[in-house]
């Protein structure tokens, strides 16, 4: 017991210091997240007020926060005591083991960076991207965020993303509506085309510096069937679809052009005993 208090006596000072450079460190640690996520923020924030999409100012603030976080970690070891060269070197080393075990990580964060360079949507779209639907949150370093139409919170990773086509239904400000109206072949066929053309000429929400299609596009089994195609503006797209649905069958009724429906006929032939 006497010895242990003369090693604390004798070396009071060295303890002292000890416990002040451990202090620091945990000092820095703090300061150092805090101010991690302060320049996080900061950068978003100045990016979006600069007009850069919301998306990509989340990859970079989440990638700031992310490389601020390293440094300060590194810092703080470095204040106890800690070799910084030899731990940066053992870091990289199992940073090279850990990259082998997670290339799909690695992957993803490698599609996260060309998503946000050659930005083939931003927050807002509705895309439709690695087997998902959805309006674009966010574009995070691994996965990017869609919310479903359904409201439904769904991550992708950002090489499912890359990995697969993507179609943006809200790159252009207007998109084409393609309609199939099948008719009896019993049908006056100038009639019907006129009547369609006439739906479309008088649709408020149909663009009519566009021209519209109407034609015969096949003779099927039991109808020929129409081409009906037009333009709207991207946001009316559905609410056009589902007007003009209804409008055709109307108007069709009203002039008498039937509307076929699959059927199947059935002789029965009787034999002479």
């Amino acid at each position: 017991m006497e010895n242990i208090k003369d090693w604390f006596t004798d070396n009071q000072g060295l303890l002292l210091n000890h416990l002040i450079s451990l202090v620091t460190a945990l000092l820095i640690l703090w300061l150092g997240t805090k101010l991690a996520r302060y320049l996080a923020n900061a950068c978003k924030n100045i990016l979006i007020k600069k007009s850069i999409d919301a998306a990509v100012a989340s990859f970079v603030s989440s990638l700031i926060h992310a490389v601020v976080v390293a440094a300060v970690i590194i810092a703080a070891l470095s204040h106890v005591g800690i070799q910084t060269a030899t731990f940066v070197a053992i870091l990289g080393a199992a940073g090279l083991a850990i990259g082998l075990s997670l290339q799909g990580s690695l992957s993803n964060f490698a599609s996260g960076i060309l998503i946000t360079i050659f930005r083939p949507f931003k927050a807002g779209d509705f895309i439709e991207a690695g087997g998902v639907a959805g309006v674009v949150k966010e574009i995070q370093i691994f996965s990017t965020v869609l919310t479903t139409p359904d409201n439904k919170y769904v991550v992708v990773p950002n090489a499912q993303v890359t990995g697969s086509p993507i179609t943006n239904y809200s790159r252009h400000d207007i998109r084409r509506l393609d309609l199939v109206v099948g008719v009896s072949y019993e049908a006056d066929l100038q009639k019907t085309e006129s009547v369609l053309r006439d739906i479309l000429s008088k649709h408020e929400l149909v663009l009519q510096d566009k021209d519209f299609t109407v034609g015969v596009a096949a003779l099927a089994d039991s109808s020929v069937n129409f081409n009906v195609r037009s333009w709207v503006n991207t946001a009316d797209y559905w609410t056009v679809f589902y007007d003009l649905n209804k409008t055709i069958k109307i108007e069709l009724e009203r002039n008498d052009i039937a509307i076929p429906f699959p059927q199947m006929d059935v002789h029965l032939h009787s034999e002479k005993s």
